[in-house]
């Protein structure tokens, strides 16, 4: 059955099944939205992300350790009160929205932790590459002691 409407200006029935464009679409979203829809993230989830990138768990050992953490670091960064709560929810990916001033202090954090990780790798590998050398001048010493033992 069509569904008639009845403008006052106009003083006519249109019928929305004939007329092009009042016509009443509940269809899904098209092909290309759907891929727009899937490639684009949320700020809320950039967030987040941004955030478990920033705060890696590992590192403060606890959940509460971590939000404790970036709620000390963020509120430096931001003027607002940034709250343990406020930390948490963006943790957990509910947050309504995101400010623009906590999603760089977000960035500035993702950069710092980078800058630490990569202090930590470069001190790790200083104490491999001297170990390696020990070894290195032990198995280099070893023949010619051995060389020496035999000469005698």
């Amino acid at each position: 059955m069509p569904v008639r409407m009845r403008f006052s200006f106009t003083r006519e029935t249109i019928s929305q099944e004939t007329h092009k464009v009042l016509e009443f679409r509940n269809t899904t979203l098209s092909k290309r939205d759907k891929a727009k829809r899937n490639k684009a993230m949320s700020d809320v989830s950039y967030a987040q992300n941004l955030f478990r990138e920033a705060f890696p768990e590992k590192r403060y050992g606890s959940v509460k350790n971590l939000l404790f953490e970036a709620q000390r670091f963020i509120s430096k960064h931001v003027r607002k009160d940034f709250t343990h709560r406020r930390a948490r929810s963006i943790w957990e990916g509910s947050a309504r929205r995101i400010d623009a001033e906590e999603m760089d202090a977000l960035r500035i954090a993702a950069i710092e932790e980078s800058k630490r990780e990569q202090r930590e790798i470069r001190a790790r590998l200083a104490v491999l590459d001297a170990k390696l050398a020990a070894v290195r001048a032990a198995e280099a010493r070893s023949p010619v002691a051995a060389h020496r033992k035999r000469a005698r």
